[in-house]
């Protein structure tokens, strides 16, 4: 059981439309127990569209609980059993009006491992087509094109402080030799 703890008992304490947060009781390695709150969430997507010319579309949008404007790459959460692809895809064409003819996958990410149970899965657009924005009621945003050599900078300065659009920027200036 070395580096392993198993569940002894869990209550759901909160259910909300975005998560539900639970009150665990987990058995360690050395016979003792620790409590573990857990908050579940159905994981989330990222999107870094990248032109012919290695520019990338990011989104600014208000962050309530930072109480800030963010620059981020195009995201949304998945629906419970959402393929992650799709709702990339998705996402990009409704919060920057962009689909794509080439979509790798980046890999996934924890964002917060310590207590939740939130996977982020990352792609690269390229082959970039625009139509129309289509943002959800409660969503409000605008659009940036700025170039990936720029957007490494704003990230190791902490200008950019979103750690998902962080990791998808540089991986994907690592890939593309940027």
């Amino acid at each position: 059981m070395h580096l392993q703890e198993k569940t002894v008992s869990s209550q759901k304490v909160y259910e909300g439309p975005i998560f539900t947060i639970t009150h665990d009781k987990a058995e360690l390695e050395n016979g003792s127990e620790a409590v573990r709150d857990v908050l579940h969430h159905n994981g989330g997507v990222c999107v870094i569209p990248v032109t012919d010319d290695n520019e990338i579309y990011l989104v600014k949008q208000f962050r309530y609980p930072f109480s800030t404007v963010t620059r981020e790459v195009p995201a949304g959460k998945l629906e419970k059993g959402e393929d992650h692809a799709v709702c990339g895809r998705r996402e990009l064409l409704e919060e920057t009006g962009c689909t794509c003819s080439e979509y790798i996958y980046l890999g996934e990410m924890y964002p917060t491992p310590a207590y939740n149970t939130e996977i982020t899965y990352m792609y690269l657009a390229r082959g970039l087509s625009f139509s129309k924005q289509s943002l959800d009621d409660d969503e409000f945003l605008d659009v940036e094109k700025i170039p990936l050599a720029e957007a490494v900078k704003l990230v190791m300065d902490g200008s950019i402080k979103d750690g998902k659009t962080q990791i998808v920027i540089l991986k994907a200036a690592r890939m593309l030799g940027i």
